[in-house]
């Protein structure tokens, strides 16, 4: 039973009393309601309910807790807040209306090494975009933080990643995840070992080419297999080292996100600097063909001029949608989940799937540009 927008608990406690075999679930979006939901049910020794932190139009309730099997207790792998237990994303997503296919693959390096400006947040949001466009993608999640494999719900202890693709010489085909509601996305996670390979890299030959190497293997196995991707999205670290470099020679785009502060405009320089050396001596083929204007705040005179001069400098590779700060994109990866599945009605959502559809409209064959419109 599904007690949705339960707020006091009622009447879900109620039947949990008379019905002790019968499983319920309380869902409440509200966090001050959630903590109180806890406490009734602790105080009731109630071990027949689970508490759901969510809006109804998208939870749908499901067994207990995949990770921790608990009903109306924390999860014990994420005891230091109380929210609810990880959730699995239900049903395949996608948009009504398909993005156009490339011709070819296209690689995007998502890089900034000034951190905090939304470029993992941008990196799988993206990605996840394109995926529920009918898109086929992969995410490459080159930071040992490991943000992005978190915001698609992967255990990084469980599995192997790209550390073991760089110094391992792993194939990636062994590496990459399929992601539960998405037919059209794979991830290659970073797992906590991804820290090492910094420094592993200094005495390896050819070190600022052995993701390029893997990465054209697996696309070619794929394509071979006619399961072509149309779209790799590489997230980097926020730092200008080897794992950055990697991904710079590796990919063809470079991707931007700029946070509307002053310091992000001081960064952008420096990371235009260090792709033109990349350009001059390992990968001429790279350019930058996309910024991104993120938490923006169109309140506040400094994200406005922060604007202006991006689009005064940059009107060609920007795409002039900017990504608002919101909440509903901050608390996503708490949840396992990116904002695309979330809260998909929120304007973080909206924000980010414009972008994905401009980025596909950019990269389609001319024929099909002129189909390419609205959300989905």
């Amino acid at each position: 039973m599904a007690d949705i927008g339960s707020g006091a608990g009622l009447p879900g406690i109620v039947v949990a009393l008379a019905r002790p075999e019968l499983k319920v679930s309380l869902i409440e979006p509200l966090q001050r309601r959630v903590e109180f939901l806890y406490e009734v049910i602790e105080a009731l020794k109630l071990n027949n309910v689970e508490v759901i932190r969510a809006s109804s139009h998208h939870c749908r309730v499901t067994s207990p807790c995949t990770y921790c099997g608990s009903y109306g207790k924390t999860c014990r792998l994420d005891c230091a807040a109380l929210r609810t237990c990880p959730r699995q994303v239900i049903g395949t997503k996608r948009f009504r209306e398909p993005m156009a296919k490339p011709i070819t693959t296209r690689i995007f390096t998502v890089a900034n090494q000034k951190g905090g400006v939304g470029k993992t947040t941008s990196a799988v949001n993206v990605a996840a975009a394109l995926a529920m466009g009918g898109l086929k993608t992969l995410i490459i999640d080159l930071d040992p933080q490991g943000n992005a494999s978190t915001a698609f719900g992967i255990s990084r202890d469980e599995v192997s990643g790209m550390y073991e693709v760089i110094i391992k010489d792993l194939p990636m085909q062994s590496a990459a995840l399929k992601i539960p509601g998405y037919p059209n996305l794979e991830v290659i996670p970073a797992t906590q070992s991804l820290a090492n390979a910094e420094v592993e890299l200094v005495p390896m030959v050819a070190r600022e080419m052995r993701l390029k190497k893997s990465l054209n293997n697996y696309l070619l196995d794929a394509a071979n297999k006619g399961e072509r991707f149309d779209y790799v999205i590489i997230d980097c670290p926020p730092s200008l080292g080897l794992l950055t470099i990697n991904a710079l020679v590796a990919a063809q785009e470079l991707l931007i996100p700029i946070q509307c502060e002053y310091y992000s405009l001081e960064g952008l320089t420096l990371l235009l600097h260090t792709v033109s050396l990349i350009q001059e001596h390992l990968n001429p083929n790279i350019k930058l063909t996309t910024i991104l204007l993120t938490m923006f705040d169109s309140r506040t005179r400094l994200a406005n001029d922060v604007a202006a001069e991006v689009r005064k400098h940059y009107s060609a590779e920007l795409i002039d949608i900017p990504i608002p700060r919101a909440v509903r994109i901050s608390e996503a990866p708490s949840y396992g989940q990116t904002v695309m599945t979330y809260d998909p009605a929120s304007n973080g959502a909206e924000a980010y799937a414009l972008v994905a559809r401009e980025i596909a409209r950019r990269g389609a064959p001319s024929s099909n540009s002129n189909s390419e419109k609205g959300v989905g």
